[in-house]
């Protein structure tokens, strides 16, 4: 952790309104990308995006300055993505892929976006239980035990949801490019 990182944390502690904001300008465009990753949409990811500053003002006490803030404000942003869909009920149905793929239809408009952003707006049209797990493998590398743990799922559960996702996400991209 740097010495500004380090002054940054103890003034938030305090509860500096101003380190606050700064915290936050600081934080907020890469949380903010971590938060469209999980959510369905931007209204969503913003939803997720406030809880989480909320979250990681009230546990700033419990920050350990071993490693670097940005890891730390990170980790709490994605714990806080993983409770919001939680709450959310259904989590993974059992979803057939062929209607899957007729009801989320890969917007016109991607082909003038560059193609983050247009893998990102395919990851969002994923059902809910698809997306957190392709997420939580593909993008923070977390293992299928450790997926399981957390998300108190069977390890093939995990497996068997990211596969769904690869599939229905190859399907996505082969329609949107054989067009």
């Amino acid at each position: 952790m740097t010495n500004a990182d380090h002054i940054l944390v103890k003034q938030c502690q305090r509860g500096d309104r101003k380190a606050q904001n700064q915290l936050f300008v600081q934080y907020k465009r890469m949380l903010f990308g971590v938060c469209l990753r999980y959510a369905s949409g931007r209204a969503e990811a913003e939803d997720i995006l406030q809880e989480s500053f909320i979250k990681i003002y009230g546990d700033l006490y419990q920050y350990q300055p071993r490693g670097p803030l940005g890891a730390w404000v990170r980790k709490v942003t994605v714990n806080v993505a993983l409770q919001h869909l939680r709450k959310k009920k259904n989590l993974f149905p059992v979803v057939d892929i062929e209607q899957v793929e007729d009801r989320y239809e890969v917007e016109e408009d991607l082909m003038e976006q560059d193609r983050a952003k247009a893998i990102l707006k395919m990851v969002q049209q994923l059902p809910e239980g698809y997306r957190l797990i392709f997420n939580l493998h593909v993008m923070e590398g977390l293992t299928h035990p450790e997926i399981a743990e957390h998300l108190e799922i069977s390890v093939n559960t995990s497996k068997s949801q990211l596969s769904r996702a690869k599939n229905l996400l190859r399907k996505m991209l082969e329609k949107k490019y054989s067009s």
